[in-house]
């Protein structure tokens, strides 16, 4: 049976409060098995005997806007998927030198449209870099987030036509080892 991970928008910000053990009885709700929760920002573990991606998706997203009443843009990931993004080397810039940096990446539903990747071409600086891989963007800091001036809006503005989730890469890293150590088992 097919597992993936579900990276949710809007769980446990914005005044929207979930408890784990409700997200997880949602999926489970929906014929779900071997429902776990990683951290409470949307993160879910799952198996499903679909291999149909997206109607998958359309499912959860309705499923959840129903019983939450809002709605909840979900982004399906594959293990080996999420292994290839957690394991990308986000810590090099242009010239190959190591610098302290922070890696956020940008989830997608699809390859970032034009207008984005030009809106966000046009945010970078010596502070903010942007890479794009098929269906995420690499968002690389140097330093924390909060040092970004992009922190706090300017992403959110770029973004704002394309339905996105984003997660610290150091979380994603986590997932990508629980999801290794459940499939060893």
């Amino acid at each position: 049976m097919p597992q993936y991970i579900a990276f949710l928008r809007g769980i446990n910000v914005g005044g929207h409060r979930v408890k784990m053990d409700r997200l997880r009885s949602l999926f489970e709700e929906l014929g779900l098995r071997d429902v776990s929760t990683i951290i409470a920002s949307g993160n879910v573990i799952f198996s499903a005997e679909s291999e149909d991606v997206q109607a998958l998706r359309n499912t959860i997203e309705s499923h959840l806007a129903q019983e939450l009443d809002y709605e909840v843009a979900t982004f399906l990931r594959s293990p080996s998927q999420l292994a290839a993004i957690a394991s990308a080397d986000t810590t090099e810039d242009d010239v190959g030198q190591r610098s302290p940096s922070s890696c956020y990446v940008i989830f997608l539903h699809a390859a970032a449209p034009e207008s984005l990747r030009s809106e966000l071409a046009a945010l970078e600086s010596a502070m903010d870099a942007f890479q794009f891989s098929e269906t995420e963007i690499y968002w690389r800091i140097q330093g924390k987030l909060t040092d970004s001036p992009l922190f706090g809006g300017g992403l959110d503005r770029a973004t704002r036509a394309t339905a996105s989730t984003m997660r610290n890469m150091n979380t994603l890293r986590r997932i990508a080892a629980k999801m290794n150590a459940s499939e060893a088992t």
